[in-house]
């Protein structure tokens, strides 16, 4: 698929020259820090280590003194509560946090946590719930990941004497939930000054929050930043500000071989067969988050909690066996699903051509829908949505393409919908089947009424042009101190010029990926590998000179390691 090459654009030249002479560091670096707005001495020791002390006080969220005032009423009066928490990667972490530490000072006779079937319940905050809390004597629930929008559950659970205390950061509906609290960034009459944490973050506010009410040491609230860490990943919310905070620390805990691993994380390691790597945000969201997702999509999330709860090596290698064989069974419907949606696009003249991809077919597996959107926006750039029909509605998941945002897009056609919600990238919606085709149809007169032509060509964004010699092992090390890397945050990519392969260098390895070496100016042989790019290799080997764009990172093969440039696309001279 071809791209578009988009340079940012340069740093202003004296904020460059100013933070260069405080560094003393590669001007590429230099360069690559402004652009991250990081112009001054005391921005870059705040960026390269991020302090916990630079956290927000929690109490400027909105309802955060209700909410902890209702938490210490439940404390003293010997209340029940019951964390209930969403079934996906950020849901199952918010929970594992907030139940481990209020575990601690309720006692497990007076806290238990609460995942809602998928298929029986549906997303968010369900009847069946809190009926269950009403039940087993549950009078104070907490909501993670959830329920900013749950304003007809929460009246039911008022009705049945149950108090809530809702922890979301997905955006808010014109009306509120009564809720004891509502915490979300994401409100508009909320001042705190972060407004892109994810959902168990919102979790770590509140017990922050009720820690350093209770005069407690938070040296034990920030031994859960691990779980903080994953669900950031997982969720893909902006790693910059406090998530850069909050995600540096728990990768930290990851990587600390001094300190005892939480066992479920280090099963799921083990798994992903990372044992011997440093991991960083990209192992997180590869390795960790699909098994911890498989267990929500394809049956129950409880599953996931309980490894990551696991107190024993061998408790976590047992619940994390379950989650990964969970997690095969989910490869398998997301590929033969994948086929047939690329099929269905394929084998029909208005799909190929449209702006638009909005597919329904009743038997698809309702837990695989959102991986499908992701695959089919992959292989025809534009915003998706997947539709399944579960408990006689047509249900699914949307994803789009960088700048256009598809949750507004999906509101616009609320008088065809049940329900909906999500962010500007990625949505879920609920629909009655026979709305479907009139949905599909004002979709894409939405879509194709305001899309611009170069947002439907999948964009790489260069941060600065290198000379192959400017990339050394020194080099690297200074660019490793960047991370974590992720959206906010990204991983620097880098251009070259008139580049040639080192003769008989360039081979096919794993049938479609491009192995060679590269050179510039015959100095300085850089190995390079492009994933995907195996079409390259004939017209590589005539010796033309080309253009490549990549990041850059650190192989290790067989105990050695080596710098390896990872290319994302070439042009041609």
């Amino acid at each position: 698929m071809e791209k578009r090459w988009i340079r940012k654009p340069a740093p202003d030249a004296e904020k460059v020259r100013h933070l260069a002479d405080a560094l003393r560091v590669n001007e590429a670096i230099i360069s690559l820090l402004c652009q991250r707005h990081v112009c001054s001495f005391e921005e870059a020791r705040a960026y390269f280590r991020p302090s916990l002390d630079s956290l927000p006080d929690p109490l400027l969220m909105r309802d955060m003194d209700r909410a902890v005032e209702r938490l210490v009423q439940a404390l003293h009066l010997g209340q029940r509560v019951l964390v209930f928490g969403d079934y996906d990667v950020d849901g199952t972490t918010s929970v594992a946090l907030v139940y481990s530490y209020l575990r601690q000072y309720f006692g497990p006779e007076r806290v238990d946590y609460y995942i809602p079937d998928r298929y029986k319940e549906g997303y968010g905050v369900s009847e069946a719930g809190i009926d269950f809390a009403a039940n087993f004597g549950y009078e104070l629930i907490i909501a993670l990941d959830c329920g900013v929008k749950a304003v007809d559950k929460i009246a039911y659970a008022n009705q049945r004497g149950i108090d809530f205390i809702i922890c979301d950061h997905h955006l808010p509906g014109t009306e509120l939930p009564a809720a004891v609290a509502v915490l979300d960034p994401k409100r508009a009459d909320c001042a705190y000054p972060f407004k892109e944490l994810s959902g168990c973050g919102v979790g770590f506010k509140l017990m922050q929050a009720f820690t350093q009410h209770q005069g407690w040491p938070e040296d034990d609230l920030y031994e859960l930043l691990d779980l903080v860490a994953v669900s950031i990943a997982a969720d893909i919310v902006p790693i910059y500000g406090e998530n850069r905070t909050l995600a540096y620390h728990g990768l930290r805990l990851i990587n600390d071989r001094q300190r005892p691993q939480r066992p479920g994380l280090g099963a799921l390691r083990e798994l992903a067969g990372l044992q011997t790597t440093e991991l960083n945000i990209s192992s997180l969201v590869f390795g960790f988050a699909p098994r911890i997702n498989a267990a929500g999509r394809m049956g129950d999330a409880k599953r996931s909690v309980a490894m990551l709860l696991a107190q024993s090596t061998d408790e976590a290698k047992e619940k994390a066996g379950v989650v990964d064989k969970t997690n095969q069974e989910r490869r398998g419907f997301d590929t033969s699903i994948t086929k047939e949606a690329l099929e269905m696009i394929e084998q029909d003249a208005l799909l190929r051509t449209a702006s638009s991809t909005v597919l329904f077919k009743q038997d698809w597996h309702k837990g695989v829908v959102g991986i499908v959107a992701s695959r089919c926006l992959d292989k025809y750039y534009r915003p998706t949505i997947i539709l399944t029909e579960s408990n006689g509605k047509a249900t699914g998941s949307a994803r789009s393409v960088v700048g256009f945002d598809v949750h507004q897009a999906i509101e616009e056609c609320a008088e065809l919908l049940d329900q909906f919600g999500g962010h500007m990238y990625a949505a879920g919606l609920t629909l009655p089947v026979e709305n479907v085709p009139a949905f599909r149809e004002k979709f894409e007169r939405i879509v194709a009424g305001r899309i611009l032509p170069e947002q439907l060509i999948p964009p790489v964004e260069i941060d600065h042009v290198l000379q192959l010699t400017d990339i050394t092992p020194s080099f690297f090390r200074l660019l490793s101190q960047m991370e974590p890397f992720g959206p906010g945050n990204p991983n620097p990519v880098f251009a070259s010029e008139k580049v040639y392969a080192t003769p008989d260098s360039a081979r096919i390895v794993g049938n479609s990926h491009l192995k060679l070496t590269l050179t510039q100016d015959g100095r300085h042989a850089v190995d390079a590998i492009g994933f995907g790019l195996g079409e390259y290799h004939e017209q590589i080997r005539q010796g033309q000179p080309f253009s490549v764009c990549y990041t850059v990172e650190m192989n290790e093969f067989r105990g050695a390691k080596n710098l390896q440039l990872r290319i994302k696309d070439i042009r041609w001279e």
